[in-house]
């Protein structure tokens, strides 16, 4: 089960899998129950299969500078509009920052990413000390630090845990509440420091304690003194006890961040070398291509580049070529975003595959990445791209067992042909004229036939909304509006409804459009999470399911891959997921960067070996003071 998060984040990466290391070697504790009948695992983090990479006494994260200095300020863009500072109720638009204020029984990222960001489904203690379970994993008790605060001082509690929790199933988004009611039937807050969890029979037990250690906690005694839910747009945010506090918001220009000098849990080894920056501040632009402007003046510092133009021909001005502003390419382990145009199921005549397909084959991936993506993108095939668990070739091994135990409800040809991957196309024109012929014969076959120059079945044209954010990047823009070119070519009516942020969030949450171009969540390996992406249990309303997938084949490979007793059934698991969501065919996959651009002002440093998963600039980062000097001095940043 997944948190309900800002609308605005960095590329995600579910802590579903993990890395082998020897639990006996890092100092997970057991214990005996009284009665002799039941052991009790204690510990200082987490995994499903009990393995963690660092050591209860461990000091540090092995990527961090333990001894990086405080101090500076990071700034970076937020393009768009937003409307809000509460990110949970599933009402207006929050930012990612919205969040930095609030911490959780088991640490996580400023940005989400996964902590420790060089392991995979581990979780370590940060507002608990220790973790207690048993072995079936029935129920989870945290015994938590006893100096941990909010930033006005007050404690924070097993009340606030309880509370925070509750508050979530009583007024947060509604796929989030019901998955987790169902799960998580009790809590039991056992003393002002010690809370219970209990789970439910008969279910898998995959994602249940990074569940409830991950809810992001609140001060109950502060939300009912004054009056304040999930339900408001909290434009004052309430106390948190992590790091940084919010110190300024003004929606329409910025919000800043300002480090906490009395932060309860500074010199915790889950934080040594971490929060760095004074202040981190975001600067709210309109569009793309301002921001782009002001990041050449000097009003933001930091910027993540996803256009290929920009990164290929517009960094040509002096600041970069006199080495005041430094790009760099960073590697990135993680499975890139399942981004693509997806198709709104729940529309009649999208609900035909074969309708599906010949919508996908006019969108040429070779052309757009040649002609306007200067050759520096890759087309993903994938929802878990580059990684152990990629659906390749014709299923075989344990990935066909599992495949066949499903019985009808996998279709023969998805079990003796080769895995879906994205049709081809010439790089020489637009239009490719092969793909072009395809998609008008599936289109015939379909009943979808040519009457003056549009498609029409039963008197009724072939027409479809496709929503847009306007606040994307010219280049993106332009891939879209060339495709949405080649879909008029063959007949179809396609209305681009470019819209502003706060309108493209609005209508996305009421499903309406017939397309969109959003994104899926990658993953490595299994958990509970899964099904509000794509499971059928919350289709017709989950945020986080754009087309509405409901598909009991898919049903069954994430209920299977929950029942996973081995690293190697769960592996078998996510190829078969991989496949089964590729032959759905609900999303035409686009591109992919395999590394993470990114460019700054050259007051900043980062570790030299960064770690796979994270690209870690508001987390592990530092400021350079003398560095900072000379860019002053030189007369480029005030």
């Amino acid at each position: 089960m997944m948190q309900p998060r800002a609308q605005t984040l960095p590329r995600s990466r579910p802590l579903w899998s993990g890395l082998m290391v020897l639990a006996a070697a890092v100092g997970i504790g057991t214990a005996a129950a009284a009665d002799g009948h039941e052991t009790i695992i204690e510990s200082h983090g987490y995994s499903f299969y009990g393995d963690l990479k660092y050591p209860a006494d461990y000091t540090h994260f092995d990527y961090v500078n333990p001894d990086a200095p405080k101090g500076g300020e990071i700034s970076l863009p937020f393009v768009g509009t937003l409307d809000s500072m509460n990110p949970y109720s599933g009402k207006g638009r929050a930012h990612l920052f919205s969040i930095f204020a609030y911490e959780s029984l088991l640490g996580e990222s400023p940005a989400q990413d996964g902590l420790p960001a060089d392991v995979y489904g581990e979780a370590y203690c940060l507002l608990c000390e220790t973790l207690e379970y048993p072995e079936d994993k029935s129920w989870v008790q945290f015994n938590m630090r006893k100096d941990a605060t909010f930033s006005d001082g007050t404690p924070v509690t097993a009340h606030d845990i309880a509370f925070s929790h509750n508050l979530l199933l009583d007024e947060g988004l509604q796929s989030y509440a019901n998955a987790v009611r169902k799960r998580i039937p009790k809590v039991e807050v056992i003393d002002d420091h010690t809370i219970k969890f209990y789970f439910a029979e008969g279910i898998s037990r995959r994602s249940l304690i990074e569940q409830v250690g991950g809810v992001p906690v609140w001060p109950s005694k502060w939300m009912k003194e004054n009056g304040v839910g999930l339900k408001d747009s909290w434009l004052d945010s309430p106390p948190g006890s992590g790091a940084y506090v919010i110190s300024d918001v003004d929606l329409s220009r910025n919000i800043t961040l300002t480090r906490n000098p009395d932060y309860w849990g500074k010199d915790l080894p889950i934080n040594k070398g971490r929060f760095n920056f004074d202040t981190i501040r975001l600067e709210i632009i309109s569009d793309d291509t301002a921001s782009f402007e002001a990041f050449k003046s000097g009003l933001y510092t930091f910027r993540r580049e996803g256009d290929s133009k920009k990164w290929a021909a517009g960094y040509e001005f002096p600041k970069v070529t006199n080495g005041f502003i430094k790009k760099e390419e960073l590697l990135d382990g993680s499975p890139p975003t399942p981004s693509g145009v997806i198709f709104n199921l729940g529309r009649e005549v999208l609900q035909d595959r074969d309708v599906r397909k010949a919508i996908s084959l006019m969108f040429n991936f070779e052309w757009t990445n040649e002609s306007l993506q200067y050759g520096l993108f890759e087309q993903r095939t994938s929802f878990s791209e580059g990684t152990p668990v990629m659906a390749q070739g014709v299923p075989e091994g344990a990935e066909l067992e599992i495949l066949t135990s499903l019985g009808d409800l996998a279709p023969p040809d998805m079990l003796s042909d080769e895995v879906v991957m994205p049709h081809t196309s010439s790089a020489a024109r637009l239009l490719d004229r092969r793909n072009a012929r395809a998609a008008q014969k599936l289109l015939d076959d379909a009943g979808w036939e040519v009457v003056n120059g549009q498609r029409q079945k039963d008197g009724k044209p072939l027409k479809l909304s496709f929503l847009f954010n306007s606040t994307a990047s010219p280049t993106v823009t332009a891939a879209i509006e060339n495709f949405v070119s080649n879909l008029t070519s063959i007949g179809i009516d396609v209305a681009l409804e470019k819209v502003d942020s706060s309108q493209y969030t609005t209508r996305e949450r009421a499903r309406d459009y017939d397309m969109v171009y959003d994104a899926y969540a990658a993953f490595l390996g299994t958990g509970t999470g899964l099904a509000q992406y794509y499971g059928s249990e919350a289709a017709e309303y989950s945020l986080f399911n754009p087309a509405g997938l409901a598909s009991p084949m898919v049903d069954a490979i994430i209920e299977a891959s929950l029942a996973a007793e081995t690293r190697e059934e769960e592996q078998a698991a996510m190829t078969a997921l991989d496949r089964a969501l590729r032959y759905e065919f609900f999303m035409i996959p686009m591109w992919y960067n395999p590394v993470t651009w990114v460019v700054y002002y050259d007051q900043y440093n980062h570790p030299e070996t960064q770690p796979p998963y994270a690209t870690g600039h508001l987390d592990y980062w530092w400021y350079d003071e003398e560095k900072a000097q000379k860019l002053r001095d030189a007369g480029v940043l005030r």
